[in-house]
Formats: structure tokens, sequence, C-alpha cells
């Protein structure tokens, strides 16, 4: 029997929102990615741990929401796929893993990995389900540097100039939304959809919808950055901006981005240099690998088959 999509979507938020996560459901294929299933109750999980991680989704409509969660999981489908061809086995050791986790914990907004664990119990989420997460994004992580670290340029010279002009240092709290368009006419419609949908919802529920980044599901939070680790084009894009204000879309080799700054503060202090330079070289780095990670993980999905069942 064919599956009705729209009414198996108002199935999933009705059970969300008004049953307990114990209530049986039946339990229904509703995509393949390659031969790799989706089902209801992988749905209506992926919903109840993104409501968790990030206050703003549950305000998104139900049509969103669903969208939302349905992509995250499409995402990580895909990786997970392409990491068993790379990799023997998808395992992290005890140690290396616990550190993962402890990072994990803090940057989704929990003091600790035990505050964490309990808000996981309380939801009914597996931390296996949570352990799987992060070990797919550590394994794709590594297999990014292993592919293309050797790509990444860096101007050390340049770096050191700037941190020898820069006593006063202006760091930034930033969330971005970044965006692919498979015709860059498209870009001005593109940015009135994105535009609207911060204005009527905010930041954080437009990078829900309209990012591709791996932030996305924490509407699109980064770390504090120094501005020494941007690049000529975000720096520029961020300057004369305030607080609580958006840049335009910014053209990068992975898609367009959009930055919002959440907060600026400028320290005062003796430089490190040596540490410091590692910090800006390092965030350069990532930011460079961040690009090519989206970059080859577009390549890699359009040979992936998606079915909607």
């Amino acid at each position: 029997m064919k599956i009705n999509k729209k009414l198996v979507k108002i199935i999933l938020i009705f059970y969300l929102f008004f049953l307990n996560q114990s209530t049986a459901i039946e339990n229904k294929i509703l995509f393949k990615v390659n031969n790799q299933i989706i089902t209801s109750i992988d749905v209506l999980n992926e919903i109840n741990y993104l409501s968790l991680i990030n206050s703003d989704f549950q305000k998104l409509d139900k049509q969103k929401i669903y969208e939302v969660s349905k992509n995250s999981l499409i995402r990580e489908k895909i990786k997970e796929i392409n990491l068993k061809k790379q990799f023997v086995e998808l395992k992290l050791n005890e140690e290396y893993l616990n550190e993962l986790i402890k990072d994990y914990s803090r940057r989704v907004g929990f003091k600790n990995t035990n505050d964490f664990n309990i808000e996981l119990k309380k939801n009914n989420i597996k931390i296996d389900s949570v352990i799987k997460k992060i070990t797919i994004e550590a394994f794709w992580n590594q297999l990014i540097i292993d592919k293309f670290l050797k790509n990444v340029k860096i101007n050390e010279a340049g770096i050191k100039k700037e941190l020898q002009n820069q006593k006063i240092q202006k760091e930034y709290l930033l969330s971005e939304i970044l965006f692919g368009l498979e015709n860059n006419n498209e870009l001005v419609n593109k940015m009135k959809i994105i535009k609207k949908t911060i204005s009527d919802e905010g930041f954080s529920k437009a990078a829900l919808i309209h990012s591709i980044s791996d932030t996305s599901n924490s509407g699109g939070k980064l770390d504090w950055i120094n501005e020494a680790s941007l690049n000529i084009k975000i720096k520029s894009a961020l300057n004369n901006l305030e607080v609580g204000a958006h840049t335009e879309p910014i053209l990068l080799p992975g898609g367009y981005l959009i930055l919002k700054i959440n907060d600026i503060k400028e320290v005062v202090k003796e430089i490190n240099f040596e540490k410091e330079f590692e910090k800006v070289k390092r965030a350069k780095t990532n930011e460079q690998l961040n690009i090519m990670s989206n970059l080859y993980f577009n390549k890699i999905k359009k040979n992936i088959i998606i079915n909607e069942l």
C-alpha cells in the first residue's frame, strides 16, 4: 500500500507533541538512501533529538519540522554510506569518544556531559543514537582531513604580520547560513526567501531550514572567532556591522555564506605569539576544510539514489 505522505507527516507531529514517546506507532519506511532505509520512527526520533539541542526547532511550523528532520537524516545516511567504503569499521576508542561527547555537550548548550545525559533520558533519546551521530561526524572530519589537508593553503607570513600589529583583538560570536545554487541567476530569489524567513522567524530558524552546513541543526551557531582567523572577504563583510545584523551573501567555493553577528568583544592582552599563531592557523585551516567538506558532500550526493516511498 502506498503511504499517504501528508498523513504520515501529520501523524509524526501529533505523536511528538501529544503522545508519550513509548506509545506504539506503526513504523513505515518513508525513504531509501541507496539501500539504507529511513522510517517514520527514525524521523520521529530525529524530531525529538533536534528539539532537545535547538530550542528554536519546535517553533517551526509542522511542515518545516518534518523537512528539517528528514534532511538531517538523509545527510547523515549519505555520509555513513560513503564512510563505510573508506573505513573498515566506524568505531572510536572509548577515551576519544568521551572527549568528543564532552565537547559536543558543551556545543549544544549543556554545562557538562552529565546534564546532557540526564536530558537525553528525560526525552527518551537513546545515548547510542547520539554516539552514532558523533562517530559519523568524527570519521567524516578525519576523511576530509585525509583527503584535503594537503590542499589547504595558509599565508603564514600574513598571519604573523597581522598578529604583530594586533594589540587589541576583536572577536566575533557568529551564526551562519550556507547555501548552494544550481544557477547563480537564482541568487536574488533565494535571498528574498531566506531574508523573509529571517525576518519572520529569526536567523536560527532560517539556518535550520535553509543551511546546508553541519551547523544547521544547532541554528548555525559558531564558536568565538578571532578576526585574524577570517579571510579578507568575510572580514570586510563583517567590518561595519553591528551586533544582531547579518551580512549579504558572501560567495565562497562551497556556496554562498550569510553570517550574523551575535556578539563582539575586544580583548586587550599581551599576545603569546606562538600560541596565537597556531590558533589562527588552525582556524583558517578549518575554514578551508569546511568548504572542501561541503564541496565533497555535494559531489558524492550526486551518486546517491534517494527514493521517497
